[in-house]
């Protein structure tokens, strides 16, 4: 199969599996939404660089260990899992007060939020295990022996792109003047909308850990 109907079939299930709601979007919207378009941005970068490791990582082989040692990709679930309930948890408590940042949760003398968005969309990326499962089921079979570099690096490019280029949008829409001016006394809702979402994916991926990962 030539590189360009490869490309094609790939990113024609990636595209689609990118654009719906999940985990990366719920960040970037509640970033955008409580902390403006810098910090929505911010965590868009954090998004598609955890992305991108993904994407490295199954073209490089992650698919092949996951399939034969079942307990590592159950472990990967259970923690991503955990991790994305534990974030829903303190985003609904932190939604009594004052809008603050998960990851890192020190305050300057104003009082204002220090955390950083982008460690925040990466690590929400980084403990996303349907993220594993699209790349080792979509990315991961594309590869052989004869895959040159040149060609595994123009899928991670892409994949880098496509992402910075759909949560940018998401991000801008998301903190534009009519948007936040008409969600601007909603932002405690925003947060524990946003982890209710977050602890639903996450019981999810605890009631699917089951099912096996397959290459």
């Amino acid at each position: 199969m030539s590189p360009i109907l490869i490309l094609a079939s790939v990113f024609a299930i990636f595209i689609p599996a990118l654009m719906l709601p999940g985990p990366d979007f719920i960040a970037v919207v509640r970033s955008s939404m409580t902390r403006g378009t810098a910090a929505g941005l911010m965590t868009t970068l954090g998004v598609t660089l955890g992305l991108g490791m993904y994407a490295s990582l199954s073209l490089l082989g992650l698919s092949a260990v996951l399939a034969e040692y079942q307990w590592l990709a159950w472990s990967v679930r259970v923690l991503g899992g955990c991790y994305l309930i534990y974030l829903g948890i303190r985003l609904f408590l932190a939604s009594r007060g004052k809008p603050q940042e998960i990851v890192i949760e020190s305050a300057g003398e104003s009082g204002r939020p220090r955390g950083n968005p982008l460690i925040f969309g990466f690590l929400v990326t980084l403990t996303n295990p349907k993220a594993i499962v699209l790349f080792a089921s979509v990315f991961a079979p594309t590869v052989s022996a004869g895959t040159p570099l040149w060609f595994m690096g123009l899928m991670v490019a892409l994949v880098m792109a496509s992402s910075l280029v759909w949560y940018s949008i998401v991000s801008l829409f998301m903190s534009s003047g009519p948007v936040m001016r008409r969600f601007r006394n909603a932002q405690h809702w925003i947060e524990r909308l946003a982890g209710v979402c977050f602890v639903a994916i996450g019981g999810r991926i605890l009631a699917d850990a089951r099912n096996p990962v397959t290459p």
